[in-house]
């Protein structure tokens, strides 16, 4: 039976977050005999240490996965493999502990299948396979389909639509691939941690139609993310819940595919179709090509109406994005996270470039050349199609007004009195951890993100919307830049897809179906949703640290028979 009471499911999923393992008081500072302890978060050297802050550490205990284990003992995390999977196959899948060696550290971390990332799923459009999961690492965990309009009951939200499932546990999701493109799955239990250790894999879902996309020499699946580490190791996360509650777990060491060094070889002229999509905590990427062309194709849901020529890819965290590059110039190419960075302490932005992975490009030409057809911007009239009997509904009143905000209480008088001092000028998106001591220090025991309903005062698990099958609703999201240290926002709609018809009151002119979206400090995003998908679903910011200090909400669709799935 599906809970309807939204402060039993708030109770139920926060005693998910703390489980057995991680319900015990205090906060460990290296006292003697403590086989783990905070550490001091990594800092640069241009942000330095306020005096104030030395000696401070997080108001709950610190964690790390596999504590007392013999790393030599646990199996070596493998390559992703591509799994094609046919309408009515099953899939094993196990979440387990793995050991991985980064940087000359070796780590226990957790992996699907003991690989990094996860098995990449290939399937057709229309198909349904069966997954069968169990689970072995010591927390209690689940499987959420990112993006997929799959049945309510394999959702993956523990409380809402499955009981979690206990270390040693099993669960059969069937799961349905309505919609071509890219999506990926990850756990909806202690994702700050689960997720962020390796529990994450693509789904590939290919359209029936062979000119659904144009033509590549081919195809590159990235999933970019980041790890935070220092001399010692990995960071410990906060047991009883996460702490970097206010920005986020900013890694320092970027990943793609799971490493730090990514690499590709093409020939000269070649074109490669890249399915882009960011598992970080909180970093939202802004992905270059160096100067390689670059062609935006599709995003969350579908494609684009029209191919772009783009500079660089903002992606947020769960966003997906589908780009073509063409490598026409000998040489090496970086690709490389180039952000606008601000340090906070000084109050000033300097230019930040991360290298993710090199493309090495031969002298020897493509044997055939797709020049022609890449140079190309196709206009795609099956997207429109699909949108256009949404149009009459562009311009009408919004149904529901969400504003973005955030509570804090209980950090240290100097933290509170830096962050007042650091509002008085918020830019619009976080690109890096400005203020890594401070954000090191909140926890959700004192940070408590919002969203909250506009016409009824109502916030986060207090709202429960209810809609019917097939309706249409129009959302808007602001994001209140007055609340203390406000924060850009990536908003995630389980089981459903939307369209941005606007940012800041200007219409988007190149639409596509989306079921995630960022939402900057001060702005105002519009969106239209197409209810089609029954049952009972969420609606969060998808920084984990923000989930679970309370940003998110429940909503029904009843079916189309007004009864509720």
């Amino acid at each position: 039976m599906r809970l309807k009471k939204n402060r039993l499911f708030l109770l139920v999923l926060l005693l998910f977050a703390a489980p057995a393992w991680a319900q015990h008081e205090g906060h460990r500072m290296g006292a003697m005999g403590d086989s783990l302890a905070w550490r001091m978060p990594p800092m640069d050297a241009s942000m330095p240490m306020m005096p104030e802050l030395m000696g401070q550490r997080p108001m709950i205990a610190p964690y790390l996965p596999g504590e007392g284990m013999d790393p030599a003992m646990v199996p070596e995390a493998r390559p992703r493999e591509v799994v094609a999977m046919a309408d009515g196959d099953t899939l094993e899948l196990e979440a387990g502990f793995v050991r991985r060696t980064l940087g000359g550290k070796t780590f226990v971390m957790y992996g699907y299948n003991g690989q990094y990332p996860g098995p990449l799923l290939r399937v057709k459009k229309g198909a349904k396979i069966v997954v069968r999961f169990s689970n072995h690492i010591e927390m209690p965990t689940t499987v959420h389909w990112h993006g997929l309009r799959l049945d309510n009951r394999f959702d993956g939200v523990p409380g809402l639509t499955q009981a979690p499932v206990e270390s040693g546990g099993t669960f059969t999701y069937e799961v349905r691939f309505p919609d071509a493109g890219v999506y990926w799955y990850h756990p909806h239990v202690r994702e700050d941690i689960q997720q962020d250790l390796g529990l994450y894999g693509n789904m590939l879902v290919d359209s029936p139609d062979a000119d659904y996309y144009g033509p590549v020499h081919r195809e590159e699946a990235l999933i970019l993310d980041d790890l935070l580490v220092d001399a010692n190791g990995l960071m410990p996360f906060g047991a009883e819940g996460p702490n970097h509650a206010l920005m986020g777990r900013f890694g320092n060491v970027m990943l793609v595919n799971g490493a730090p060094d990514y690499r590709l070889s093409v020939k000269k002229g070649e074109v490669v179709r890249f399915f882009l999509t960011n598992v970080a905590n909180a970093r939202t990427f802004n992905v270059v090509f160096g100067g390689a062309p670059v062609k935006i194709v599709a995003s969350d849901v579908s494609k684009f109406e029209r191919e772009e020529w783009v500079g660089s890819v903002p992606i947020a965290p769960a966003e997906r994005y589908v780009v073509e590059v063409r490598f026409d110039a000998p040489g090496t190419v970086a690709l490389t996270n180039s952000i606008q960075a601000i340090n906070h302490f000084r109050g000033e932005f300097y230019p930040h470039v991360d290298t993710l992975g090199l493309v090495t490009v031969s002298d020897e030409p493509v044997a055939e050349d797709l020049g022609a057809s890449f140079a190309t911007l196709r206009e795609n009239a099956d997207v429109r199609r699909d949108i256009e009997a949404f149009r009459p509904y562009f311009d009408r009143p919004v149904d529901h007004e969400l504003v973005l905000g955030v509570d804090v209480d209980g950090l240290p008088p100097v933290v509170m009195q830096m962050m007042a001092m650091d509002t008085l000028y918020v830019p619009p998106m976080e690109w890096n951890d400005a203020m890594p001591m401070m954000n090191w220090l909140s926890s959700v025991k004192e940070v408590r993100w919002i969203l909250r309903d506009a016409d009824t005062g109502r916030e986060n698990m207090d709202i429960h919307w209810t809609f019917d099958q097939g309706d249409v609703v129009k959302l808007r999201v602001f994001n209140d830049p007055k609340t203390l240290h406000p924060m850009n926002h990536p908003i995630h709609i389980h089981g459903q897809r939307f369209l941005v018809l606007a940012r800041d009151g200007v219409p988007n002119a190149n639409l596509v179906w989306k079921d995630t979206a960022i939402v900057p400090v001060g702005s105002t995003m519009d969106v239209l949703v197409d209810m089609s998908n029954p049952g009972d679903w969420m609606m969060h910011c998808h920084i984990a640290e923000h989930l679970h200090a309370g940003m998110m909400l429940a909503f029904t669709v009843r079916d189309a028979g007004g009864a509720d799935d």
